[in-house]
């Protein structure tokens, strides 16, 4: 029942958006001043890479399923109150919810990365391979595949009743 209400509250957050939405370019991530929360999943993390210094914060799992408090404990230990950070997904979806439901409902300050990684990539943005022990030096990973990229930019990220549940 609480995944049902949030998820209605996060479909509802985007009717009343104040959110900062910024295109995602290679030069904002490179100088960037700000907090990047990447929020993809694991898998897309191995899959296409990471931002380097990027805080790695899962929300959906691959089925959809969320848990808003791990989350936003996460979350909480990595910004600061009133701090402003950038958060980033494969295409934008997630980060479109994601960041009017903690703008909007929960008052952080937050910018939505628009495009998410897909278009870091598609502008040549080089990023490094996930790897969570970080004992090895960052690998430049190669661009994706057109195929790929069509796949991703399709993606959407609805909420409803049948993936808002573990």
């Amino acid at each position: 029942m609480i995944k049902k209400m949030v998820g209605v509250v996060l479909f509802g957050s985007l009717l009343f958006a104040k959110v900062t939405n910024i295109p995602a370019t290679t030069t904002f991530v490179e100088k960037k001043k700000m907090k990047i929360i990447d929020i993809r999943t694991k898998e897309e993390w191995i899959q296409m890479g990471i931002i380097k210094d990027a805080h790695l914060i899962t929300f959906f799992d691959e089925r959809y399923g969320y848990d808003t408090e791990s989350f936003l404990k996460e979350l909480d230990s990595v910004v600061e109150e009133a701090e402003l950070f950038a958060i980033i997904c494969n295409t934008g979806s997630r980060t479109k919810l994601i960041s009017n439901f903690l703008g909007n409902k929960l008052d952080y300050n937050v910018v939505n990365l628009t495009g998410g990684m897909l278009k870091l990539l598609k502008e040549g943005f080089k990023p490094e391979v996930y790897n969570k022990s970080l004992q090895q030096e960052p690998i430049i990973l190669k661009h994706p595949s057109e195929k790929m990229l069509k796949k991703e930019a399709e993606f959407q990220t609805p909420i409803t009743e049948t993936n808002s549940t573990k």
